[in-house]
């Protein structure tokens, strides 16, 4: 059973809790992390969240997010979560929003409540999703999203919605 990292308003690691338990309708701040995954093109790979997934089932959002086990480095999990999710190797990982956090709630009440710092990675070889964790997928063009997310930020998950911007103000995307 996998467990996250429980963390104090200042980020420091507080505990753990079975990631089961984690995201409720009261869900305590943890670490976690987001990733966008480019192709040799410069396409961003967004997916679509399983039906079955507990929070913001059957929403578009970037391409991958995870949780660090405790005591893992943020990197060799970034690029373990790539395998398990979507079933690719990862080349290139850096680190473009270091201090990224927030907090939300989907329609069913459960919330996010995360201090996910946000990384950019480049695909090595092709896509196998997990379709316990991923419903669809696609590769597009940046300003493509950019427009999409802009017209209709409810059919994508807010993460993506803020992460987005900022990702291109920095010209990460």
């Amino acid at each position: 059973m996998d467990h996250v990292t429980l963390l104090a308003e200042d980020g420091s690691a507080i505990g753990t809790l079975p990631k089961s338990e984690v995201h409720t309708q009261d869900t305590p701040l943890h670490l976690a992390f987001s990733c966008y995954v480019l192709d040799d093109r410069g396409r961003v790979l967004v997916t679509r969240r399983a039906l079955g997934k507990r929070t913001w089932p059957g929403v578009w959002t970037n391409s991958f997010c995870g949780h660090p086990r405790p005591d893992e480095d943020m990197l060799e999990a970034v690029a373990r979560r790539a395998q398990e999710e979507l079933g690719i190797r990862l080349t290139g990982i850096r680190l473009a929003l270091p201090d990224y956090r927030y907090r939300a709630v989907d329609a069913s009440g459960i919330v996010e409540n995360e201090i996910c710092p946000v990384h950019i990675a480049v695909v090595d070889g092709d896509l196998s999703a997990d379709p316990d964790e991923v419903a669809e997928w696609a590769w597009v063009e940046v300003d493509d999203l950019v427009g999409a997310v802009t017209q209709t930020p409810f059919a994508f998950s807010p993460w993506l919605a803020e992460q987005l911007p900022r990702l291109r103000a920095l010209g990460e995307v």
